[in-house]
């Protein structure tokens, strides 16, 4: 089997014995180095707790045979774009299970016609994690409100809804909300 361990490890910036200390339980760095390299075999198992210590699918751990991985041909900041140090790859985006989208068909606020919005739902108890984003949250009649949430209080919703002038609206009990998570845009 062929790991992607070290890039993905790389690409999020952590080091063999950071990996090793954020696994469950904790391992060492060198029993990590080894996992990365092919010197020991990985079983599902470590790549479970390796995928867990990186916080990505263990999917993304192994190279696929239908899956097409963009190379990094440059990497862009302040000081313009240059060569990468080491090739690079990025997997393209796949939606989390239970995921929704919104497609946008006329420009509206930051998005653009042709824009893609995918969405997290959540439960109510978590919806204090979607303060300040964009949410997705159904009304009856099988309509849909999106905005951007700025309030919470007894069950009710505070949206803003997007574009100059709009008005506040107020969303009693909404049985999910999804919180915006992801565009994907064509250039």
């Amino acid at each position: 089997m062929i790991t992607a361990i070290r890039e993905v490890r790389r690409a999020k910036g952590m080091t063999l014995d950071a990996v090793a200390r954020a696994c469950v339980p904790p391992t060492t760095a060198q029993t990590i180095g080894r996992l990365e390299t092919g010197m020991r075999t990985v079983s599902v198992e470590w790549l479970n707790r390796i995928a867990a210590a990186l916080g990505v699918e263990a999917a993304d751990l192994v190279t696929l045979p239908d899956r097409a991985d963009v190379a990094v041909a440059a990497l862009l900041d302040a000081h313009g774009a240059h060569a990468p140090r080491r090739p690079t790859t990025l997997a393209p985006p796949r939606p989390a299970p239970g995921m929704v989208a919104v497609r946008v068909e006329a420009g509206i606020g930051d998005y653009r016609s042709g824009d893609e919005i995918w969405c997290a739902p959540l439960a109510a108890s978590d919806f204090g994690q979607a303060l300040n984003r964009d949410v997705l949250v159904p009304r009856a009649a099988g309509r849909f409100l999106f905005g951007r949430l700025i309030g919470r209080e007894a069950g009710k919703l505070h949206l803003l809804p997007l574009g100059a002038g709009a008005r506040q609206i107020v969303v009693a009990d909404p049985p999910w909300l999804a919180i915006a998570t992801r565009l994907l845009r064509a250039l």
